[in-house]
């Protein structure tokens, strides 16, 4: 395992399905998946995001990852609406393994209720529990 995998971002949120959030302080979020969770998966090589405009639920599945292994849904961190998805993706869903915190991000969101990010796992508190190795 790489020491990248217990070097989760401080700055984000995360869930215990391991999705990442990061909050721009404007109402709107960027989401991925976490280092464990495409080192789990193995190399991607297809994403489907969901639709620009979409309404989301918190723990709504709306993304699928596939790779060479098995097809994974990714659910929303947190209720709110599709503002962009990471149109890259479509050509590069290994950008997702090489970058999973930055580059490859999977979509963005304005969020309905920014109490639903506070509630969400801090970097300390998912390494522990869900994103240990």
């Amino acid at each position: 395992m790489e020491p990248f995998a217990l070097n989760n971002p401080a700055d984000l949120r995360y869930t215990d399905t391991h999705e990442w959030l990061r909050d721009h302080g404007d109402g709107t979020v960027t989401v991925g998946i976490t280092f464990h969770a495409q080192d789990a998966l193995g190399e991607l090589v297809y994403v489907e995001l969901p639709e620009v405009g979409r309404q989301l639920n918190k723990g709504e599945a709306c993304v699928v990852v596939e790779s060479t292994k098995a097809a994974s849904d990714v659910y929303a961190p947190v209720e709110g609406e599709v503002l962009a998805v990471n149109e890259a993706l479509g050509n590069a869903p290994q950008t997702v393994n090489e970058a999973p915190f930055e580059g490859g991000w999977l979509f963005k969101l304005k969020v309905a209720n920014p109490a639903q990010v506070e509630g969400l796992l801090t970097a300390q508190d998912y390494t522990a529990g869900p994103g240990a190795a």
